[in-house]
């Protein structure tokens, strides 16, 4: 008794399997290119974004340069920032004189990273404002942080002072409960959006806590507008 001939049929699914492959390769060729050639715009509308947000928490400013600070010291930013650098923004009055700094810090919340610019000044080395530019926490709950009074209120004059050594602060920014708020370097939560409130905090205090002591003492520097 012969055996039917499977061949075509084998032939027929071969290349059918040729064919999906190929056009699998293919479409991830092209998502990769159109990711590619969207990264220099994805980057620039995020800069514009940390630009405006900049401008917003210091409306007096009238020159805005980007710094990078590492343990060698600060210079003027170019490109990307090396791993192991901290970018941040120094705004100047029409006079050149240095009115705060800018800088940008991030933490998960409940849905998705938080991303917040705050406003550090010197003069009180406290944080004076915050504006978040990037999230996706659930909306009229994760977005009170952007919209209610009284956390808003929290970062009017948010101590963020060097310890003596100057190589952390005095005391570390943290999220509390909600209406138990004691000192300077507290953060009152909103009550039923803890975690982004703690995510705001995180952010802040995580960035802090490595920018400050690089950039604290290179303030003359900054004043002076002489950091290359």
């Amino acid at each position: 008794m012969s055996t039917p001939d499977t061949t075509p049929e084998i032939t027929s699914s071969g290349r059918m399997i040729r064919t999906l492959a190929l056009v699998t390769t293919v479409c991830g060729a092209l998502i990769v290119a159109a990711w590619q050639l969207s990264l220099p715009a994805i980057e620039a509308n995020k800069k514009l974004v940390l630009e405006r947000g900049v401008k917003s928490l210091i409306p007096n400013a009238s020159d805005i340069v980007e710094y990078d600070a590492d343990s060698s010291g600060i210079r003027r930013a170019h490109g990307d920032p090396a791993a192991n650098a901290v970018r941040f923004y120094a705004a100047y009055d029409n006079k050149g004189q240095l009115q705060a700094i800018a800088a940008e810090g991030a933490a998960r919340g409940y849905a998705d990273v938080v991303r917040v610019l705050y406003g550090y000044r010197p003069s009180c080395e406290c944080i004076f404002g915050i504006k978040v530019v990037q999230m996706r926490e659930t909306p009229g709950i994760g977005d009170k942080v952007i919209t209610d009074a009284n956390f808003v209120a929290n970062f009017n004059e948010l101590d963020v002072r060097l310890s003596d050594d100057m190589k952390t602060l005095a005391n570390a920014v943290r999220t509390v409960k909600h209406g138990s708020k004691r000192y300077g370097w507290d953060i009152d939560a909103i009550a039923g959006a803890t975690i982004t409130s703690k995510a705001v905090g995180r952010g802040i205090n995580d960035s802090v806590q490595k920018l400050l002591p690089l950039l604290v003492p290179h303030l003359k520097e900054l004043e002076q507008g002489a950091a290359q």
